[in-house]
């Protein structure tokens, strides 16, 4: 208490900002599997949930090739409200998903071919050294988006809802504006 107190009269004096100084704590590190994991540029873009007279929009990461669908969302610390990865497949089948190496808890949307949700479950990260549950469509899908547990039933959305993706316009070199 003496320390904090004390660091507290010292910025008052130098005139630094106090409240975001002490409230500032370092993030924990990352698992070890996290270090030696590739990094990869995703395309942004837009979701919209269609369902009765909500419209609910996320902000999605778009993972469409073999590698980006095999990272997700693995060891991310967080992920904003509004925020998502959507997983594009080339096919429609049923799909499996596990949270090998996803730190935080998710929900997924499994969605069909003409873009109507067709399931949607609650995803927990493994214990440490447990057993990686296998999350398993019930029905073929050829997209999933996963957000923050819990998202879709604060929203209101539910099996049935139509999806709206809009993706992003790619900008167009300074010479063409």
């Amino acid at each position: 208490m003496r320390k904090r107190l004390y660091l507290l009269t010292i910025l008052v004096v130098l005139g630094l900002p106090t409240e975001a100084c002490l409230s500032m704590r370092a993030a924990p590190p990352l698992p070890p599997f996290c270090q030696d994991l590739p990094r990869l540029e995703l395309r942004p873009a837009r979701v919209q949930f269609v369902q009765e007279n909500r419209v609910v929009t996320v902000q999605v990461e778009v993972a469409d090739t073999p590698e980006a669908r095999g990272l997700g969302l693995m060891c991310r610390t967080s992920l904003p409200e509004g925020a998502g990865m959507l997983f594009v497949f080339e096919e429609s089948r049923p799909w499996a998903f596990w949270m090998k190496n996803t730190l935080i808890p998710l929900s997924i949307a499994f969605i069909d071919s003409a873009w109507r949700i067709v399931d949607i479950q609650d995803m927990n990260p493994p214990a440490p050294g447990g057993e990686i549950p296998i999350y398993l469509s019930r029905y073929e899908a050829q997209y999933a988006l996963e957000v923050n547990q819990g998202f879709f039933t604060r929203h209101g959305i539910g099996v049935g809802a139509r999806v709206v993706y809009r993706p992003r316009a790619a900008r167009l070199p300074s010479a063409a504006r």
